[in-house]
Parts: structure tokens; C-alpha cells; sequence
């Protein structure tokens, strides 16, 4: 299992648990999620992350659930979906991120969308820096997909595909 973190830094010797900037509603017994932690992804769902830091964007895939015929409508051959603001597309072009490899041993299986947690300091064993990430979801078959306002894909959360949202507060007209 290989994890990573992304980042726009490319200085970071360690990363000290911390609290996330804009804390979730959590299930009972689950508000530690909020608290000091450092996040890490699976190497399945890292292209969750291969935007830059504020970009909003939605984010699909097929679940053991999602009926064959859903499937093949929103997701055709590509195993997930990245939907991204037009807006957006030159930064995803020109900036630069870096992926950190971080030791799994660390880590805690939050069994939710590749995500994972260590509750302390965490030394990465290597940095990359990725540049074009536009470029990098056909390489993970996953079909990049570039949209004038992600207000219309609302309806995805009424399918059978699971869905990922991340950084909708940024977006140009959600609600």
C-alpha cells in the first residue's frame, strides 16, 4: 500500500498532526476526524488530489451499488470521473504540486475513499514534484472533465455512484 500526501510546499521535512482548516459535521464518536491530525491517500484515489490546493471540484466513481447501466452512462470506459471548473484549467496546466510519499505504518485505514489518518508526526520518504496535472488522470484512467459550472452535477449525489466533493465553497455558483 503506498500513501500520499500533496501539497503545494515542497519544503516539508515533517508534518505535525494538525486540525483541519474548515472542520466537518461528524458522526458521533468520529468528532476526533476534526482534531490534530496529518492526512494521507491510497494510491487508488490520489487523483483527488492532483489540483491545485483551492480548486473546487466533484469527483465520481462506481461502488460494488452503482448499477451497470449508471455506470456506463457517467463513467463510459474510464474507471472515475474528475469534473473541474473551466476557470480552473490553466492553473491545473501551469502550477506545480508535490506528492509526498508517506511510510504506511503510520497510517489508520479510515475505510472511507482511500483516506487515511496518523494522530502523530509523520517523516515522508520522498518528494515529487508533478507538473501538467491535467496530463495525470488519463495515465490513473480517469477521465478529466473540464465544465462551465459544477452547480448542474448536484443531481450526482442522487445516483448510485459515490461521490467526492472537495473545495465547493470556492466554486463559482454553489450554494
Amino acid at each position: 500500500m503506498r500513501l500520499f500526501h500533496f501539497s503545494d510546499d515542497p519544503d516539508i521535512a515533517v508534518f505535525e498532526p494538525r486540525p483541519v482548516r474548515v472542520p466537518s459535521m461528524r458522526p458521533a464518536s468520529q468528532e476526533w476526524l476534526n482534531g490534530p491530525l496529518v492526512w494521507a491517500i491510497d494510491g487508488e484515489h490520489d487523483f483527488m488530489y492532483l489540483f491545485p490546493r483551492d480548486c473546487p471540484r466533484i469527483l465520481i466513481w462506481a461502488t460494488p451499488e452503482t448499477p451497470e447501466t449508471e455506470r456506463r452512462q457517467w463513467l463510459r470506459d474510464f474507471r472515475a470521473a474528475a469534473y473541474v471548473e473551466r476557470h480552473w484549467l490553466e492553473r491545473l496546466e501551469a502550477e506545480t504540486i508535490h506528492r509526498y510519499e508517506m511510510p504506511a505504518e503510520d497510517f489508520e485505514d479510515l475505510a472511507d475513499a482511500g483516506m487515511w489518518v496518523s494522530r502523530r508526526r509523520v517523516v515522508p520518504m520522498e518528494r515529487i514534484a508533478m507538473v501538467r496535472l491535467d496530463r495525470e488522470f488519463a495515465l490513473r484512467c480517469v477521465e478529466l472533465r473540464v465544465v462551465d459550472s459544477l452547480r448542474p452535477l448536484k443531481s450526482l449525489w442522487n445516483t448510485r455512484l459515490h461521490v467526492s466533493s472537495i473545495r465547493l465553497r470556492n466554486a463559482t455558483d454553489w450554494d
